[in-house]
């Protein structure tokens, strides 16, 4: 059912019990083709249920409306200006509601071209990030909710520089750029080449990385990330004061063993069985932390690690675990924090199954539509509110649902995330 009046949009109702459909005049003021209903429902079934633009289109011939594909797309991407601005403030207030965060990414592809889809979240919601790269740089601007980027050399970049193999004449030429001042990217390049026109990409890209996170540490106009729950990859290094280990991850490297040996097997298959054990042991302190269980649990991890077998593979695994003891055991500190990483990977397979749909975004805007309904569709899952519900009220402009950004804030008071942490010097 459609008008091509365009001083006289209509909307369709379609009631089971008479078989029929109807059509209403809009709100006043509503800018489209279609109806709140209906725009409300393609936004949700591309994006809170992961329907593809041709199947969408065939289930509301199927209801009587007759709609192009090309018009479902420029419903999901045109004119989102509000809701893109919504979905910033989820980002900045789902940062603040915590010091801990929990990040993951996965692949996405843009108008062919592979990117990766950056995920941050905690128990009050999720933000969904495209960016061209997946280094430490992109983890600091998405963690800066896409501010320009700005970089500081102070006591805490050298700091870091000193965990890589920088050369000292590099370090001591480093020290002639300005002391504590945040610098945009270009003023960085220029001083670079000035300073260290010989510099290698690697030296450069440690500098750089340095100086971009002692630059984040130091702001204050945006939330600063205290401690990241992540996998071992390294590009979450460095970004934050303290790391929480995923335990689920680091089982996965023992189950990759596959001793052929029996004794191996049996070698294997004990530790795993104190490795969960332990790991259970984590869960019930973090519903009762005492400082007697926390130096029980740490003594422990130190007998678990320190076991020995005939499994040269096995004990080279263990020896990277008991490398990983602070981050493993981050929880006995920071009882909040969750043992896995469940909640962003979870949150990453929503990516996946949106690209195994719809392959990827052809364009930049498409790639922000993406993420800022991926992004809005699990907060409100969070938060429970009907992801419908909230489309339509904010496509209407009845204002009936509160801004998401107040809701995450007044439930992180509830939840009290940050009981551990003592509060920022």
């Amino acid at each position: 059912i459609r008008t091509d009046n365009v001083r006289f949009w209509k909307e369709v109702f379609y009631a089971p019990s008479t078989g029929r459909s109807y059509r209403a005049a809009l709100p006043r003021g509503y800018q489209g083709e279609f109806g709140p209903g209906i725009h409300a429902l393609v936004l949700v079934l591309a994006f809170g249920c992961l329907v593809s633009i041709a199947k969408i289109r065939e289930l509301l011939t199927n209801m009587g409306v007759q709609i192009a594909e090309g018009t479902i797309s420029n419903l999901l991407i045109k004119h989102q200006t509000a809701l893109h601005a919504e979905a910033d403030a989820v980002l900045q207030a789902g940062l603040a509601s915590s010091p801990w965060q929990q990040i993951d990414d996965t692949g996405t592809r843009v108008n062919g071209q592979n990117q990766h889809c950056q995920i941050i979240c905690n128990p009050l919601y999720s933000a969904y990030r495209t960016t061209a790269r997946k280094d430490r740089l992109s983890v600091v601007d998405v963690l800066r909710g896409g501010q320009p980027r700005v970089f500081r050399l102070n006591a805490e970049a050298l700091g870091y520089l000193d965990q890589v193999q920088l050369a000292q004449v590099t370090r001591e030429r480093l020290l002639a750029m300005p002391w504590e001042t945040d610098l945009d990217e270009p003023t960085v390049d220029a001083l670079l080449t000035t300073h260290l026109p010989s510099l290698g990409a690697q030296p450069r890209k440690w500098i750089l990385d340095a100086m971009a996170v002692a630059a984040y540490h130091a702001q204050t106009a945006y939330p600063v990330v205290r401690l990241l729950v992540c996998d071992d990859a390294p590009q979450w290094a460095w970004v934050t004061a303290a790391i929480g280990g995923c335990w689920v991850h680091e089982g996965r490297h023992y189950k990759k063993l596959t001793p052929t040996i029996a004794a191996h097997r049996q070698a294997l298959g004990r530790f795993l069985d104190d490795f969960w054990l332990l790991y259970d042991g984590l869960l019930a302190y973090r519903e009762q932390p005492t400082a007697a269980e926390r130096a029980r649990l740490t003594a422990a991890f130190d007998t678990l690690v320190a076991t020995t077998t005939d499994y040269w593979a096995l004990n080279d695994r263990i020896a990277k675990t008991r490398a990983r003891k602070s981050v493993l055991l981050a929880v006995l500190e920071h009882p909040e924090i969750p043992l896995h990483n469940n909640a962003a990977e979870l949150a990453a397979r929503q990516r996946v199954r949106k690209r195994d749909v719809s392959f990827g975004p052809r364009t930049v805007d498409g790639a922000k539509a993406w993420d800022t309904f991926q992004s809005l569709a699990d907060t409100t899952r969070k938060l429970g509110v009907s992801f419908y519900h909230y489309i339509h009220d904010r496509i209407r402009g009845d204002g009936q649902i509160p801004p998401l950004a107040d809701l995450i804030a007044n439930r992180a008071e509830e939840l009290n995330l940050d009981a551990s942490w003592a509060p920022a010097s």
